[in-house]
């Protein structure tokens, strides 16, 4: 039987005795039931005083980043060419010290052979530069007489010599040309120590790169130490799986291009040589390297120059000259490439250029000669760590346009094995 007790709670005395469960108690006192009346708080605003701030000091911080990124803009580019040029070194570093080599003296041993080469490439370039040099400026008295027989064999027949009016307003022209290109001269002669300094800049900035490479490979062990003492062990491991594709994939791109370079350059210059172009190794060795490691036109700037010279020995020549560049071209491209850079650098010819022009327009010069190694490492990575899946039925076989859906001989599925789209 139920019953109120004192406290105003309704009991039931049977189910207490048997131990059953009793109803829930009610508020009694005046406190709690205003309480239980009360509607709930309001929710928090979500823009608070503290969140504004922490919000004003997030975007001054990302402001300030951006500014020192601009203002160092130099520096980081060069510490980034350091930090390629270490990669593209290493693997030759390692091999000589897996020989017994210690590693300073592999570095040092590495680092006189790039300079011997870079100079004996210097040296064998000079006299062509000099004599193109030389020769545009003997050509320029003669300029006059030669436009002279120009102009005598046009249909309309101008003779200069006949038109004195015609020839002194030439020779007017030309004067002013001349004293143009003499004031341009002496301006220049006269800011001599401008050019000396920004000389003297490029060569102590070159000097700075080759200094900071050297230290990162010849400390290189050290220096991943010390990048992966602040990360737990499965960090250092995935770090050092990123350095290893790094050096892989740069090293890779440089050898690869080093042998593409020098195949092509012994190419050109035994052509060159078996049409008597003059200076045939220096020419063979700008097309190798244009065309290796410049980017979407170092084919056409390198081939330029070797029509050029050829042309001004002979027309029949330069285009000789054509034929055997495009011929060379279409087996670079098609058979020497693919067996080079199989193991090497496997990129789409539509990211390498896509790559080309981001790393163009972000970096200039540097980032153009250092977006394919970037996107290779890029593809390497994104291959080692996506996770990817089998394709289904109607992707797995591509058709060509016109081509029939089936293959020869195979039966069309019915309308039960058919898996919806």
């Amino acid at each position: 039987m139920a019953r109120a007790d004192d406290r105003g709670q309704v009991t039931d005395a049977g189910a207490r005795a048997t131990g059953s469960p009793t109803t829930s108690p009610l508020p009694t006192t005046a406190a709690d039931r205003r309480a239980g009346e009360q509607p709930a708080a309001a929710a928090e605003p979500w823009l608070t005083p503290g969140r504004l701030a922490s919000l004003v000091a997030v975007l001054l911080t990302a402001y300030g980043t951006l500014m020192v990124i601009r203002a160092l803009r130099g520096l980081l580019l060069m510490l980034l060419l350091a930090l390629f040029l270490s990669f593209a070194m290493e693997p030759a570093v390692q091999h000589l010290a897996r020989r017994g080599w210690r590693r300073g003296a592999a570095t040092g041993a590495v680092f006189v052979a790039v300079l011997v080469v870079s100079a004996g490439i210097v040296a064998a370039m000079t006299p062509l530069v000099v004599d193109q040099v030389s020769g545009l400026i003997r050509s320029v008295p003669r300029s006059l007489d030669e436009l002279d027989r120009l102009l005598s064999r046009l249909p309309f027949g101008i003779d200069l010599e006949s038109s004195p009016e015609l020839r002194a307003e030439f020779i007017r022209l030309s004067t002013e040309v001349g004293d143009q290109l003499r004031t341009f001269a002496l301006g220049a002669a006269g800011n001599v120590v401008d050019i000396g300094a920004t000389a003297f800049g490029l060569l102590a900035r070159i000097l700075a790169i080759a200094l900071v490479t050297f230290y990162l490979v010849a400390d290189g062990p050290r220096f991943r130490q010390t990048l992966a003492r602040p990360l737990p062990p499965d960090r250092q491991r995935e770090m050092l799986v990123i350095w290893e594709l790094a050096v892989a994939k740069t090293g890779g791109y440089i050898y690869s291009r080093l042998v593409i370079a020098v195949v092509s350059a012994a190419a050109h210059a035994l052509f060159l040589l078996l049409l008597g172009v003059p200076y045939p190794l220096p020419l063979g060795l700008w097309m190798g390297l244009m065309a290796a490691f410049v980017p979407v036109v170092g084919v056409y700037l390198g081939g330029l120059l070797l029509l050029v010279v050829a042309a001004t020995q002979d027309p029949v020549s330069a285009l000789w000259v054509l034929v055997f560049i495009t011929v060379y071209q279409q087996f670079e491209n098609y058979v020497l490439g693919p067996k080079v850079q199989a193991h090497t650098m496997d990129l789409h010819p539509a990211v390498a250029l896509i790559s080309v022009l981001v790393g163009g327009s972000l970096l200039g010069a540097v980032g153009a000669l250092l977006a394919l190694p970037a996107a290779a490492i890029t593809k390497a990575l994104l291959s080692t760590y996506v996770r990817r899946h089998e394709l289904i039925d109607e992707l797995a076989t591509v058709h060509l346009p016109g081509e029939p859906a089936e293959a020869p001989g195979a039966t069309a599925p019915t309308t039960e094995e058919q898996a919806p789209l």
